[in-house]
């Protein structure tokens, strides 16, 4: 088994978060590796907005410039699997699939989540293109047309109120949500937002796009796109296996931090979708640079320590 023992932290995933963290910690002079998989979660959209500067990029280009400019700075690039970590010698290891083992003083973890859809043919399909959950994120670029809102929680009320300011044609599909109270129903229908009861069989598609959303009755309504909220569930498999537990809320799992990024597990951190379910690219990519200068922090408080310890035993 390969080792290499020679970095101040590991960075688990390749993402905004990870490679911005990557950036600012090799500016610093810190030596750093990036294991990253290769699976983007924002992969299947078209661009990436409210990206200051790059308003629409496509996520591979993003990250792609994410990649070389870290590693102009000299940050280590690993397309490779973490599939296991450990505390060793002071640090933590951490096994990839292809064999490797890396070795870092310090551990970031930015694994991103998982986004876990309802149970409806075609929603997968069709995600990040005209099935979509963020109105920042999308909302634009369906303006105006007819929105289709999968209800699957009292979140789905929210939901159609959001897109309801881009679009007139707003239609709440009832699916599996609970009834709305009182006053999501007065807000809907002030709104004219559309609800249809009944469970939702699937979505039709032809040659590639979205055309209706199909009741198990049979009945079948128009639309150009479909919102939904899935459950955000972070990957957080090296966290546990450190003795992390991550935390629960209505939209789904995350790993709790601090504001700088720091867990509850000394030495390591966590940034992006991985800690905040909600954040977009910007977001995941400032939370990066606020970790990596609350690692790097740490980092040389420990280095004068020893440096302080080694003069005063000589």
């Amino acid at each position: 088994m390969d080792t290499d023992r020679n970095h101040d932290v590991a960075i688990i995933g390749g993402g905004a978060a990870g490679l911005s963290a990557a950036v600012t910690l090799a500016r610093s002079l810190r030596s750093v590796v990036v294991v990253d998989a290769g699976e983007p979660r924002n992969a299947p959209a078209d661009g990436a907005h409210n990206v200051l500067g790059h308003d629409g990029i496509p996520p591979l280009e993003l990250l792609a410039a994410g990649r070389r400019e870290a590693a102009h700075y000299g940050a280590q690039m690993r397309h490779d699997r973490a599939v296991a970590t450990r505390r060793h010698d002071g640090g933590f290891e951490v096994e990839l699939a292809g064999g490797e083992t890396v070795w870092a003083r310090r551990l970031l973890l930015a694994t991103g989540l998982i986004d876990q859809l309802p149970d409806v043919p075609g929603l997968r399909e069709l995600w990040g293109k005209s099935v979509l959950h963020c109105p920042y994120c999308h909302g634009w670029e369906v303006r105006g047309q007819r929105v289709g809102v999968l209800g699957t929680s009292p979140r789905s009320v929210h939901q159609a109120l959001m897109f309801r300011q881009l679009s007139e044609e707003v239609t709440l599909f009832a699916h599996r949500m609970p009834d709305p109270s009182d006053e999501a129903w007065a807000q809907l229908a002030a709104l004219s937002i559309q609800v249809v009861d009944g469970t939702v069989d699937r979505l039709r598609i032809e040659d590639g796009a979205l055309r209706a959303v199909v009741l198990e009755d049979g009945h079948e309504f128009g639309v150009d796109a479909v919102a939904v909220a899935p459950r955000f569930v972070a990957r957080s498999d090296l966290y546990e296996q450190l003795g992390g537990t991550p935390t629960d809320q209505p939209a789904g799992a995350f790993i709790a931090t601090d504001p700088m990024g720091r867990t509850e597990i000394p030495g390591v951190w966590a940034a992006g979708n991985s800690t905040d379910l909600g954040a977009m690219v910007a977001a995941a990519t400032g939370a990066g640079v606020v970790a990596a200068a609350a690692i790097n922090a740490d980092l040389v408080a420990e280095d004068a320590a020893t440096a302080v310890w080694a003069r005063i035993g000589a």
